[in-house]
């Protein structure tokens, strides 16, 4: 006994037995205990034993493979059952229907209603009985079949005694009734466990309003305000029901009916006539706000509470907004319904709203601000590719003002005098409002481009005069370029590309005068050049620069009315401004962009010159003598045979101006080069083979002087070409070298050849016919006699020739 217990309370507790008693009792519980434990033990065994006897023939079933498997059902008897009750439960509404619609008009009205009230009634209370026998499915299917018949006696209380009332007012109130009935049929003891009733009785509750308001002949709006009402309903039924088929029923209900009505008020919103219909339209669209706000608040998840407000927030907007655009002009529309989602924000301030709710009120402004910006973005693109429809009339004369410099082909959009403000709003609540870190540098970046793009469109917008337009777009690359020296990475690149697209536009807005023009590159080319200048920009500046330049040459050569080939020469002071700046950017990594961008301009320069064959040769030339210049750094070696081969084009371009038809002109040039190069090679690596060496350039004049040889008639260019093929051949023979005494030998062949040509014809002409045929069997047998030493002779040729070089 504890020490606590006092002795005023101990005549108040329960008798304990004496500690013989006791324990003589707790002996006998535990000898219960254990005869128990020995009862179980043994059960135990023997399942075991008999789980091991029934897995044997089992495995010697599985064992055996020619024993055949028995079939696998496809489907499971409760699919089955449910399967069939529900087909039952179809054909018995469907004779029921054909009675009520077909065999209705042959039974006198007792014989009616005593038909269709037996089957009703005994029908809805079957459910009960099979309950009670655990017969479940059967009893739902049963059930759904009595829900069915209540719907047709509704139908037959109106065909046989009510045909004369409204239909619409009759199904309105019939759906009403048959929602109470089948609720409280639902909710009674007896068929509480049915999960069909409460269901199909929330499905009818969706009707009556709607259709009470329909046959009330009710307006638009309280059509509309029938289907939110509903709607809210349905939410609250959603708040309040248990988590099951009920609330799907709610939820499908409540955005069902929430969604059609959401439709109805903003199709009203957006044809209202007058500050009246759109303010009762911004009505709808508030209750609809409230009822979605209201299930974001009370739902029992907060799996849709961030939907459900952003939806809220949504509507809010466009209630209000369209209540304000119905009393200001048309183009001020999108700013109303924009400064209604920037005064959303001021919500997501509330401490006491949950989080989802204030980030969907965040994503719903977020949204609003986004479509406000898509809705200025078409003046921004006017301003920037209008420009472009002046390609194909350059230097047509200086428009009157900046917009219409911008609206050459393409129309201004209508409301775009406000798109700046537009653009300024939502850089200023990207600016101020975004406070957290992850996000604070990017929408400053977002705020800088949409000023930068409210700063682009106010030239065109306000209608400025020309030259002033031309000097804002010119401030503004200014700005960006100077922005490029900024550390941060993102504001870098974000200032590069905002710098490169207004010196685009600015170019091509100059294009329609001549002076603006000249001007306006000649800016851009020092602006640029300027901003190559120690910056990390400068692989991108730097080509963009040189583009100017050439582009500048180009239009100061059209305004001195020079042709397009002499306009090729001032180009190509820019490829080799290029060539000569390029090794000193190399710590810039701009080497490789600067001469890419040389190369493409000296491209250009040929395609200008190609008209003027002199000119062209020129061109090319200079074009050789700045890539020789480049081959001279020891990285740019392989630049060299670019140069070469341009020194060759120049010169066969040079000739064919000249009419030279001469092969040698052209060929010759080519050879020289290609032997002293190979030349050379042989002299640092004498391991290199004489056809890799003197190959390319012995076949580069001997093959084309060989052809126009055999074309000739006269002899001094076989004789000049056989003099030359004999001292290749002996060269190759005094240098053991295989590809001059192959080509020499060869060519020099061929040359005697045709020589020799003429005087066989005649020789065969003058003997008798037998004389060929008889030469040829000679020829044959002493082939034929002397053939093993010829082929000795062959061999022995080869090996001579395989220990050349």
């Amino acid at each position: 006994m504890p020490c606590e217990v006092t002795r005023s309370t101990l005549p108040c507790m329960t008798h304990l037995p004496p500690p013989a008693e006791e324990l003589r009792l707790l002996d006998a519980e535990l000898w219960q205990l254990d005869t128990r434990r020995a009862q179980l033990l043994n059960r135990r065994a023997w399942l075991v034993a008999a789980l091991h006897q029934t897995q044997q023939p089992r495995a010697h079933a599985s064992a055996r493979p020619s024993a055949a498997a028995p079939p696998r059902p496809e489907t499971s008897a409760p699919s089955v059952q449910n399967a069939l009750l529900v087909l039952g439960g179809v054909l018995l509404t469907l004779a029921a229907a054909v009675f009520t619609l077909v065999s209705w008009g042959q039974m006198g009205v007792a014989g009616r209603a005593l038909v269709l009230g037996a089957v009703t009634l005994a029908t809805l209370a079957a459910p009960a009985a099979l309950l009670k026998r655990g017969l479940r499915s059967t009893a739902e299917s049963v059930a759904g079949l009595g829900l069915a018949l209540t719907a047709l006696d509704a139908y037959a209380l109106y065909a046989a005694a009510l045909s004369g009332t409204d239909g619409t007012g009759y199904a309105a109130a019939a759906s009403a009734v048959l929602a109470a009935v089948w609720a409280a049929y639902g909710l009674l003891p007896a068929t509480a466990a049915l999960r069909l009733p409460l269901p199909c009785a929330l499905a009818a509750a969706q009707l009556p309003l709607l259709l009470g308001a329909l046959a009330a002949d009710a307006s638009a709006y309280v059509i509309t305000a029938a289907l939110l009402v509903t709607a809210g309903l349905d939410a609250v039924a959603v708040v309040r029901l248990p988590a099951g088929a009920v609330r799907i029923t709610a939820v499908v209900g409540a955005y069902g009916m929430g969604g059609w009505g959401v439709l109805g008020a903003g199709w009203l919103s957006l044809s209202a006539g007058g500050p009246g219909a759109a303010s009762r339209a911004g009505a709808l669209l508030l209750l609809a706000a409230a009822i979605a706000l209201a299930a974001a608040l009370r739902g029992p998840g907060t799996r849709h509470a961030l939907g459900l407000a952003t939806t809220s927030g949504l509507l809010v907007v466009a209630a209000l907004g369209g209540v304000a655009r119905s009393g200001v002009p048309s183009q001020w529309a999108v700013p109303a319904h924009l400064a209604v989602g920037i005064a959303l924000l001021a919500a997501v301030r509330r401490e006491r709203l949950p989080d989802a709710v204030r980030r969907g009120f965040t994503w719903a402004s977020g949204a609003v601000q986004t479509l406000a910006v898509l809705w200025a973005l078409p003046v921004v693109a006017v301003v920037l590719l209008g420009p472009a429809g002046r390609l194909d009339r350059v230097w047509s004369g200086a428009p009157a003002d900046a917009r219409a410099a911008v609206t050459v082909e393409v129309p201004w959009p209508y409301g775009a005098t406000v798109a700046p403000l537009v653009l300024v709003a939502v850089a200023a609540v990207l600016a101020l409002a975004v406070r957290a870190e992850p996000w604070r540098g990017r929408a400053l970046l977002g705020s800088l481009g949409l000023l930068w793009a409210a700063a682009l469109t106010l030239p065109a917008v306000f209608e400025v005069p020309y030259p002033a337009g031309m000097l804002v777009l010119g401030v503004l690359t200014a700005t960006a370029l100077y922005a490029c020296r900024i550390t941060a990475s993102a504001a870098r690149v974000m200032a590069l590309v905002l710098a490169l697209v207004t010196a685009a536009g600015l170019a091509l807005v100059s294009l329609a005068s001549q002076s603006a023009t000249l001007v306006a590159l000649s800016v851009l080319t020092v602006l640029f050049a300027a901003a190559s200048w120690r910056t990390v920009v400068a692989p991108f500046t730097a080509p963009a620069a040189l583009v100017y330049g050439a582009a500048l040459a180009s239009a100061s050569g059209a305004a001195a009315d020079w042709p397009p080939a002499r306009i090729a020469l001032p180009v190509l002071v820019v490829p080799a401004a290029a060539a000569l700046l390029a090794p000193r950017l190399g710590a810039l990594r701009a080497t490789v962009p600067v001469e890419a961008v040389g190369a493409a301009l000296g491209l250009f320069a040929v395609a200008l010159a190609l008209t003027d064959p002199p000119m062209l040769a020129l061109v090319l030339a200079l074009c050789g003598v700045i890539a020789a210049g480049t081959a001279l750094r020891a990285e740019r070696r392989p630049v060299g045979y670019a140069a070469t081969a341009l020194f060759v084009l120049a010169a066969w371009v040079r000739l064919a101006a000249w009419d030279v038809g001469t092969p040698e002109a052209y060929t010759l040039p080519v050879t020289v080069p290609a032997l002293l190069v190979g030349a050379l090679r042989r002299r640092r690596d004498p391991g290199v083979s004489s056809w890799t060496a003197y190959g390319p350039g012995l076949v580069a004049t001997l093959l084309p002087s060989l052809v126009a040889a055999w074309a000739d008639q006269h002899w001094t260019r076989p004789l000049l070409l056989g003099g030359a093929a004999l001292l290749v051949t002996l060269l190759g023979a005094r240098h053991r070298l295989q590809a001059p005494l192959a080509l020499g030998g060869s060519v020099l062949t061929l040359v005697t050849l045709h020589e020799l040509a003429p005087y066989v014809v005649q020789v065969t002409g003058a003997l008798p016919r037998w004389a060929p045929p008889a030469l040829a069997g000679l020829l044959l047998l002493a082939l034929g006699a002397t053939y093993e030493q010829r082929i000795r002779d062959v061999r022995r040729v080869r090996e001579v020739l395989g220990r050349m070089n």
